[in-house]
């Protein structure tokens, strides 16, 4: 009897080469997605740019910019149909995890008021409401604010 392997799970640096798969989840999973020039230049500047594959699929990613002690998550996002699966759970810890390895103290985002399953996420890891940034996103009427969170790396397990 042969053995039945798992789906393997792997969290790899994301490249040029992996621009069609992300353009094509964040113009999935958001009215108002970032461009592909958004994800070339994070790319170009050197902010840790990751994703998540399972088996070949790629699932999510995030990107992530370091400001000397500070790190920004400035995009993380989940395919649709994998969504609430612990995909972004993984994605995050993973951003965190690479924060604290990059000397950073803190990690800051801003999230839509109106995204309740990222505010449940980052409250979940401890995450707290230090701001908000008035329409800071655009929307289908105007914009929306963003609520500006942040954690203390400090408070999380290594």
């Amino acid at each position: 009897m042969s053995a039945v392997l798992a789906p393997r799970l792997s969290m790899l640096p994301m490249h040029p080469a992996d621009l069609d798969e992300i353009v094509e989840i964040e113009n999935r999973v958001y009215p108002f997605p970032w461009t592909r020039t958004n994800f070339i230049d994070s790319i170009a500047c050197g902010y840790s740019v990751w994703g998540c594959r399972f088996a070949d699929e790629l699932v999510g990613y995030y990107v992530l910019m370091m400001a000397v002690d500070e790190a920004h998550l400035l995009n993380i996002s989940v395919a649709g149909k994998r969504q609430g699966m612990g995909f972004g759970a993984r994605l995050l810890r993973h951003a965190m995890r690479l924060a604290q390895l990059a000397g950073a103290t803190s990690i800051l985002l801003e999230v839509r008021p109106s995204n309740a399953p990222a505010l449940a996420i980052y409250r979940h890891f401890g995450f707290q409401q230090i701001g908000v940034r008035r329409g800071y996103y655009p929307a289908d009427k105007g914009s929306e604010d963003a609520l500006v969170m942040r954690l203390a790396l400090a408070e999380v397990a290594q």
